[in-house]
């Protein structure tokens, strides 16, 4: 059956509401959260009215029923990303997930394969968001280690011009975005992952703003962690993902029930992976809305949603590119991004921009995007942002396009 945005847009209730005097709403902030179709909703919601329980914890049908429900959900993250069930560990989301990679090799014991020392170093990218630069940086001021960096270009692809200056022999972690959640630009990752296990580093793969929206196969990827929003991927608010081939060498980032597979009063033993890393009783109801989340996209077809994805940006573009005054920060081309497009319009302050195009119905993302060593070294303390996804069309693009050239007759 044929892609049919109409049709994705009617298992979405929000967009039965309108907003600002009865005008449609058209969702272009994507990129910050998704909206959440009722299958989704209903998950969770059914969740807590039918078989709420602590998962692994009770022999009763509940207890048994949520379990099912919440490996259930495991096994599909595990199936939509190529993996193997014992590597996805559900978190609270992406953020958490990359602070607990980075504690865990804070925690390592010294000598140990992710132990870090002075002597070794930390590389990321100018282009990351804040969640997979502050966890480097505070790790490498704990541990001595080094912090570099790859630069971007002015046109918003990374320089990869000095790959092996960049990534030595001493490099022990390589952390960075596959796609940018400002600029878009999905970075070149095959060459980034060869270098890196070249020298015996591992590769952390912040997918926040890929899995959504591609296919993704970790096998083929190459990486050692990949973590990405449930959230942002149709799914509920407060859970992530964090995958790994790499569990059974990283100790553990929290200490509680469930965690643990023997204890006395002096000591205790870990439980395998992944429950090793998923202390306490977990968000159970928000992994089985991923799951369903999970199982609307793949119905759909994720090589289909990417395909949608790309038509429409490339409309959104020269749309854009249409509009007098305006600049897009990043590629303007298809070429190895996706469908996120940042820019500004003259003097118009972007703050200004999305409060006009709001009143207008449109809602957009506006400020430095939580990246702000990125909009400084591209000069551009603030931008505006559209984010697209599976349920936008080109009404919603067009919507964008008449509220800025509202915007432009309203600040003259």
């Amino acid at each position: 059956m044929a892609f049919s945005v109409a049709n994705v847009r009617q298992d979405f209730p929000i967009f039965e509401r309108t907003i600002r005097d009865g005008k449609k709403l058209v969702y272009l902030d994507s990129g910050a959260t998704s909206q959440k179709p009722l299958s989704v909703i209903e998950a969770e919601s059914n969740f807590y009215k039918f078989h709420n329980a602590a998962v692994h914890r009770g022999a009763h049908q509940l207890a048994e029923e949520a379990t099912d429900a919440y490996e259930g959900a495991r096994l599909k993250v595990a199936k939509f990303l190529g993996a193997d069930e014992e590597q996805i560990v559900f978190t609270k989301g992406a953020t958490e997930s990359l602070n607990l990679i980075a504690y865990a090799m804070g925690n390592a014991e010294p000598g140990t394969r992710f132990a870090l020392t002075s002597k070794d170093k930390i590389v990321v990218t100018e282009m990351e968001h804040h969640a997979n630069l502050i966890p480097w940086q505070q790790l490498a001021a704990r541990t001595g280690a080094q912090l570099s960096w790859f630069e971007v270009t002015p046109d918003g692809r990374l320089d990869l011009s000095n790959i092996n200056a960049v990534i030595t022999e001493n490099t022990k972690v390589v952390a960075l975005t596959h796609q940018s959640n400002v600029l878009g630009t999905i970075i070149p990752l095959k060459a980034i992952v060869a270098r890196a296990h070249a020298v015996g580093a591992v590769v952390v793969l912040d997918a926040c703003q890929s899995a959504p929206h591609m296919p993704i196969d970790v096998k083929e990827l190459g990486v050692d962690f990949l973590v990405f929003s449930g959230h942002k991927a149709l799914g509920s608010t407060g859970v992530g993902v964090l995958w790994s081939s790499e569990l059974d060498d990283l100790p553990p980032f929290l200490y509680g029930g469930s965690m643990i597979e023997t204890v006395t009063m002096t000591a205790a033993t870990w439980a395998p992976a992944p429950r090793k890393f998923e202390a306490g009783v977990p968000n159970m109801a928000q992994a089985v809305g991923l799951g369903a989340a999970i199982d609307y996209l793949t119905a759909h077809g994720m090589s289909n949603v990417h395909d949608h994805e790309m038509a429409l940006t490339k409309y959104l573009i020269e749309k854009l590119l249409q509009v007098p005054d305006l600049k897009i920060v990043g590629p303007t081309d298809l070429d190895s991004r996706g469908g996120t497009v940042s820019f500004t319009v003259g003097e118009i302050h972007p703050h200004d921009l999305g409060q006009y195009v709001d009143s207008q119905g449109v809602a957009v993302r506006t400020g430095h995007h939580c990246a702000w060593p990125l909009t400084r070294k591209l000069g551009v303390p603030a931008t505006t942002r559209a984010s697209i996804y599976l349920y936008n069309d080109e009404s919603d693009c067009d919507a964008l396009f008449d509220a800025i050239l509202g915007a432009q007759k309203y600040f003259a």
